[in-house]
């Protein structure tokens, strides 16, 4: 075999009309993948649940295959979309009819801050980092939790805010990035501090080092109590 060999990185044993073939074949899985989409109902990727999105990811090695390599038929791919449609609409059905079974195959919301502070028990049973909604909060016009009244992970992994009132907002751990914030273990000022790990908001003063009653965690942050821009 020859390296670089321009003939061979083209086309290989291919006849030139066999692009043509390849873009029927494209031309096939697009109008299928949409005709499976528009049956099940979804209008954007957004809205997919973690069951929907197994299935697109299951159907990607499928539809990948049979735009161009030659030695794979239409029909049998044909034949997979719909087997799959058909277990989806089987499964959609059996959870419309039945809660237990929708939450095993979606998931269900989860509440992961309540009146100001990460919903901790929760968010250690699931494994949930408070990193990764961070830039979430952020984008939403959150600077700290004590603006928050209620956030919800949806099935889908959006968030849901629903804030305070400007008279009710009380100080909070802020979503900051680790380079605009002091994390301290010995308190430099007196005042009031978050618990960098779970939220909890505690007042602490000069040169006290703190224990969080909540998770046993040892450093703080300065809480911030302004109101939403």
């Amino acid at each position: 075999m020859q390296a670089f060999d321009v003939k061979r990185m083209a086309l290989d044993k291919f006849p030139l009309e066999y692009l043509g073939e390849v873009t029927f074949r494209c031309f096939f899985i697009f109008v299928v993948v949409f005709l499976f989409l528009k049956l099940t109902g979804r209008r954007g990727v957004n809205q997919l649940s973690l069951f929907e999105v197994v299935i697109i990811l299951t159907l990607g090695s499928a539809a990948g295959d049979v735009t161009f390599y030659d030695d794979v038929p239409l029909l049998p791919v044909f034949a997979v979309f719909f087997s799959i449609l058909l277990f989806y609409r089987f499964s959609t059905w059996l959870m419309g009819r039945s809660h237990h079974f929708q939450n095993w195959m979606e998931g269900k919301p989860l509440i992961i801050i309540r009146d100001g502070m990460f919903e901790w028990e929760t968010m250690d049973r699931e494994n949930i980092t408070k990193g990764e909604f961070y830039m979430e909060l952020r984008q939403k016009g959150v600077e700290h939790l004590g603006q928050v009244r209620l956030a919800i992970l949806e099935t889908n992994g959006g968030l849901s805010v629903y804030f305070r009132l400007d008279e009710d907002i009380q100080p909070g751990l802020p979503v900051l990035p680790e380079d605009y914030i002091d994390i301290e273990t010995l308190m430099m000022t007196s005042g009031w501090y978050a618990c960098h790990q779970c939220s909890l908001v505690k007042e602490l003063k000069v040169g006290e080092k703190a224990v969080c009653p909540r998770c046993q965690n040892l450093t703080w942050v300065r809480a911030l109590n302004t109101l939403r821009a």
